[in-house]
């Protein structure tokens, strides 16, 4: 296979890898973000208490973090077919890597919440405020930086979900992957891939840590 004949495919495969990445991202911190303060605020010492419901919530992150992810694809298909109509295609996949990512994107929001000082929840406490300020003014800005530090985990996470979503048909650089790099043969197609798969891992990780780091600083 000639370049010529790689480079339209790898930009598809880009593509489709970048959208299903992105809105997986982003379904993902919508639904985690809470979970994982829920994890916090219902636990015992918590700003909340209810151990119970807690207990329940962390069986519940427990189970989706323990299944491999390509166990978790076949697992929920019908749940993806009821949600986007169909289970092929860059729109289908998304479900899946949504549904993995968001327990374990809401144990990393646990844990950079758990970080914050508690001396600091304690004095907003002591000046009146109420709960959901408390969460919202200081749980959350303090804990920003090690959030948006898991957020680029989960991202990074999510891109290798997204190669493996390539057996089933989900389209992206994983798929190019399977149909032409295994399945054909075609060797350097399989090593660009590979190579641009680290690439934009790396670029990411690069972005995160970079806004991290001047978070923490303010």
């Amino acid at each position: 296979m000639t370049w010529d004949e790689m480079a339209p495919l790898l930009w598809e495969g880009t593509w489709q890898t970048a959208v299903m990445v992105g809105w997986a991202a982003v379904f993902t911190v919508l639904l985690g973000l809470p979970l994982g303060v829920a994890l916090v605020v219902f636990d015992r010492g918590g700003l909340r208490p209810l151990p119970v419901f807690k207990s329940a919530l962390g069986l519940i992150v427990n189970v989706g973090r323990s299944l491999p992810f390509i166990v978790l694809m076949i697992a929920i298909i019908p749940f993806t077919r009821l949600v986007v109509g169909t289970t092929i295609g860059t729109a289908a996949v998304v479900v899946p890597l949504t549904v993995g990512a968001v327990p374990f994107f809401a144990r990393l929001v646990e844990t950079a919440l758990r970080e914050v000082d508690r001396d600091v929840v304690q004095a907003a406490q002591a000046m009146g405020a109420g709960r959901a300020a408390i969460v919202w003014k200081v749980l959350l800005p303090e804990a920003l930086p090690g959030i948006v530090a898991g957020v680029t985990v989960t991202v990074v996470a999510l891109i290798g979900y997204s190669a493996m979503a390539g057996t089933i048909g989900g389209g992206g650089l994983g798929d190019l992957a399977v149909r032409y790099g295994y399945q054909r043969f075609e060797t350097v197609l399989m090593i660009v891939t590979v190579v641009l798969l680290i690439v934009i891992v790396q670029i990411m990780q690069s972005l995160g840590d970079v806004l991290a780091r001047r978070l923490s600083h303010k």
